[in-house]
């Protein structure tokens, strides 16, 4: 009886050793709910033509987020009054389930029949096609005043500190004469020139209202040579008003913060 139950036990236990041994099967593959093509994005504008705008990817069981070019929205439905006349492209990125995707939607506006936040018309000016063009507040030879100088890294509150008053010490930057415009003309264009008379070299921006950035695209902004600038044309905006604009880098390539102060042309 004994040798009975000590048997059982033993191929008992067999049992479970070759159980155990054997791969695990995972049986939750992740599986598409729809394709692709079936993702239904919708745009709908509260005017025709008009610069308010709304964007929903209607599919149920899909997950994702907004690009609409000004920042990203982590929604399926995001509403919001755009700066830009002209073919706009936004982009939803989401998941089928087993796979990531991007879809563009493409909206038409050609009118700005609803007010843009002020820092837009104090970048740009109130005619945004025309556009407004700025130049450094001071210079351009050594003259004193702070315009382009080093302060401490990691701290936008402490731009005011300065560690070195480069260019009205003894140093500016190569292009202190030079000036760069910002408009809407069909885009957010920004063009920079070396000097007053310089040929202007295209690129783009984007203004980040909520996050106080501004970025430069295809391009940077007056003074960014290496190692003072972000190469990356990313800068933090202290003030933003109808005559002056302040920007700050965070950490350069030189290992501090760098601070730049414009003011528009015309003053």
């Amino acid at each position: 009886m004994k040798i009975y139950k000590i048997v059982n036990l033993w191929a008992l236990s067999l049992v479970l050793l070759v159980t155990a041994c054997q791969p695990i099967e995972d049986r939750d593959d992740l599986e598409n709910s729809v394709a692709v093509e079936e993702v239904e994005l919708v745009a709908t504008q509260a005017t025709e033509g008009g610069n308010k705008i709304e964007l929903h990817m209607t599919t149920p069981g899909i997950t994702g987020y907004w690009d609409f070019n000004l920042g990203k929205a982590l929604t399926n439905r995001v509403e919001f009054i755009y700066p830009i006349p002209g073919a706009s492209t936004f982009t939803y990125v989401g998941t089928l389930g087993s796979e990531f995707f991007t879809k563009t939607i493409d909206v038409q506006v050609d009118q700005l029949d609803h007010e843009l936040d002020q820092d837009w018309y104090d970048l740009v000016g109130d005619d945004t096609a025309a556009g407004k063009t700025w130049v450094f507040d001071g210079g351009p030879e050594p003259d004193g005043g702070l315009w382009w100088y080093m302060s401490p890294p990691d701290d936008p509150s402490q731009w005011e500190a300065v560690w070195w008053n480069s260019a009205g010490d003894c140093c500016p930057p190569v292009d202190a004469a030079g000036k760069m415009k910002f408009d809407l003309d069909k885009g957010a264009n920004f063009t920079y020139h070396s000097s007053a008379e310089a040929e202007g070299q295209a690129g783009s921006f984007v203004l980040d209202v909520k996050n106080q950035t501004l970025q430069i695209n295809d391009g940077n902004i007056l003074g960014a040579e290496a190692p003072r600038g972000n190469p990356d044309g990313l800068y933090t905006i202290i003030s933003l008003t109808a005559d002056q604009l302040i920007l700050y880098v965070p950490n350069n390539e030189g290992g501090t913060g760098w601070v730049w102060i414009f003011k528009p042309e015309e003053l």
